[in-house]
């Protein structure tokens, strides 16, 4: 028997395969193309036309910008402003136009710096009280706050509520808090006389506080009772980060709590020292607020602060050409102070590092 002969295989041709690839790919999704056909079809979600590196890299500066603009709006452009008001001599007479106030270069700034002068003499006085009020206020703000941190370390009943306590000078407005101040440093009927004399007997009459020498210590009191919450808070947040097992392996070895606190929460506190202290400088450098709720538009010549001094060449002569000057030299010294307190902090961070 013959098997029977087997059928032989069909040719295929370029021009027979053509039409039916053609029609196949046809059907598919114009959006799938070649990939349709390598994934069984499927079809594949449709990404954004952004570039990657704008979608990832522009995104967050796109996000900062609105703030950037009110940035601009609220403190540069009033900064370049008062720059250029120091090179006019700009009075009562231009006000309405001040583009019109005649250019009068560095004028303006030879006066503010003539200390043989009286508006240079009272500008030098005003720097003077306001570098001795920082150092005062910073300093103690900076030590309150680090030994009140210390001692909350410690795990007790009430902790929390102390805690909370003394985070309410700082959570207070400004105003509401130095116009209660105010309150209590009357002559006649305030606390601070009241105690100080009715309770304790330690004056021999009520003082005046918001007048002559007393002002002094009395804006320093109330920049303090400002200030120290906040260096507080800074300390207590860096401590946390302290493990507490380097303080039972001191006490072991028989560390006292002075020398804990010497040689462990000191140098663990050095980085947010420096930068606390810094920020403590400045605000209390430029402090505005305190001297002009507590004192008036005249503060007297013990709490003479540049800020108020400044606000009373601009505001009270009317003379905003030589105001501005004092701004910008303000300006300039505390750049300068920034500049090589930030150089000397890091060439001591790296010395303690090696």
């Amino acid at each position: 028997m013959t098997s029977p002969p087997s059928p032989e295989p069909q040719s295929v041709t370029r021009g027979s395969a053509a039409p039916l690839l053609l029609e196949t790919t046809s059907q598919l999704p114009p959006a799938a193309g070649g990939d349709a056909l390598k994934s069984g079809g499927a079809r594949r979600p449709r990404t954004p036309r952004i570039p990657d590196r704008i979608r990832r890299g522009g995104l967050p500066y796109l996000l900062l910008l609105p703030a950037l603009v009110l940035e601009l709006l609220i403190h540069i452009l009033p900064m370049v402003i008062g720059i250029v008001m120091s090179f006019r001599g700009l009075t009562q007479f231009f006000i309405r136009d001040w583009n019109r106030a005649p250019w009068t270069g560095l004028h303006n700034f030879r006066i503010a710096v003539d200390f043989n002068a009286p508006i240079g003499e009272a500008l030098l006085h005003s720097f003077y009280v306001t570098c001795a009020f920082t150092v005062l206020a910073v300093g103690l703000s900076w030590l309150i706050g680090t030994g009140v941190a210390i001692l909350l370390q410690e795990d007790f009943r009430g902790r929390g509520l102390l805690r909370t306590v003394f985070l309410i000078p700082y959570a207070l407005p400004a105003y509401t808090a130095i116009i209660t101040w105010a309150f209590m440093f009357q002559r006649d009927n305030g606390l601070v006389n009241h105690v100080l004399h009715d309770q304790l007997g330690i004056t021999d009459k009520p003082s005046f506080w918001l007048i002559g020498d007393n002002s002094f210590y009395a804006l320093v009191i109330v920049a303090v009772w400002k200030s120290w919450p906040f260096a507080f808070l800074m300390v207590m947040a860096a401590l946390q980060n302290i493990p507490r097992e380097l303080y039972e392996a001191a006490a072991i070895d028989g560390a006292g709590m002075w020398q804990q606190i010497r040689k462990i929460t000191l140098p663990s506190l050095r980085s947010v020292n420096q930068v606390l202290v810094l920020v403590l400088f400045l605000w209390t450098f430029n402090d505005f607020n305190t001297p002009y709720v507590l004192f008036g538009k005249s503060a007297p010549e013990a709490a003479d602060l540049v800020s108020i001094h400044i606000y009373q060449s601009s505001f009270d002569t009317w003379n905003f050409g030589s105001g501005s000057a004092m701004s910008v030299l303000l300006l300039l010294f505390l750049l300068l102070v920034t500049a090589v307190y930030l150089i000397f902090t890091s060439r001591g961070r790296k010395s303690a590092d090696v």
